[in-house]
């Protein structure tokens, strides 16, 4: 009798064991887990590396894509947005395009599972472009123009290079030629724009300018005055003239490259 409550006891105290085939499935969701966990950690390894290396070395240390990636993290805290700066600079050509490229157009980007299609990654994009413009616009107003003519160069190219139609532009001067106002009196269509001499010169006088300066584009990239182009600014000449008004220069700006009338004796 002793050896069989022993027996029974001993049966109580072992665990049944499953029947092949039917053992419990492994937890999925730790696995995942852990996974996630691992990815967030070499991102997150990744962009405190980029961080560094900008402040430790400075922007020339890094390339235009990355940092494109520090902007683009701002919109994307947890995925890797190495592939789509890449795609953006790829596409537009450089980081300056990219930030000022057309809402439209950046909301059709998406590389794998990190896209441009919120309001806040677009925003964000656009907002570095025009803080960087606004900045080189400050460099060149109320200072004399003729002493920072490549600045005003520069800030003009930044500002209207990339633009998808032909802007007109009119910068102010006063009697010491400084620029006391830049306006973009007319827009037009991707390769021409109406201009009314007799505009120019009513707002020269609204803001008591005694210069101007004409700038516009050419979104073709291609700098080269047009017949239409000389004759607009033949006309615009001779308007200010017979107002006391100077005109200094015309100058055309297409892409990395830009035109003056004045240095090519057009007027």
């Amino acid at each position: 009798m002793a050896g069989r409550k022993s027996a029974k006891r001993s049966g109580e105290m072992e665990e049944a064991q499953p029947l092949p085939g039917l053992e419990t499935p492994p937890d999925v969701s730790m696995e995942e887990a852990h996974h996630e966990a691992h990815h967030d950690a070499h991102h997150k390894g990744h962009r405190q590396r980029l961080y560094s290396r900008f402040l430790d070395a400075g922007p020339d240390a890094l390339q235009d894509y990355e940092l494109l990636e520090m902007i683009l993290f701002a919109v994307n805290p947890r995925r890797d947005v190495k592939p789509l700066a890449k795609a953006l600079i790829r596409d537009f050509g450089d980081i300056w395009s990219v930030v000022n490229a057309p809402p439209p157009r950046l909301r059709s980007y998406c590389v794998g599972e990190v896209s441009l299609a919120s309001d806040k990654a677009v925003a964000t994009l656009r907002a570095v472009g025009a803080a960087a413009l606004r900045g080189m616009r400050q460099r060149v107003m109320d200072r004399p123009v003729l002493a920072n003519w490549q600045s005003l160069l520069d800030y003009c190219t930044a500002a209207m290079a990339h633009q998808p139609m032909e802007q007109f532009r009119l910068l102010f001067l006063d009697r010491k030629n400084k620029l006391i106002a830049d306006e973009v009196q007319q827009t037009g269509t991707v390769d021409h724009t109406p201009v009314y001499p007799r505009e120019v010169v009513r707002r020269a006088l609204e803001l008591s300018a005694s210069a101007i300066i004409l700038v516009h584009n050419h979104p073709s990239g291609d700098p080269t005055p047009s017949r239409a182009d000389v004759e607009m600014t033949k006309e615009i000449l001779r308007a200010a003239h017979s107002l006391g008004i100077a005109v200094h220069d015309h100058v055309i700006v297409g892409k990395g490259k830009h035109v003056s009338f004045k240095a090519q004796g057009l007027m």
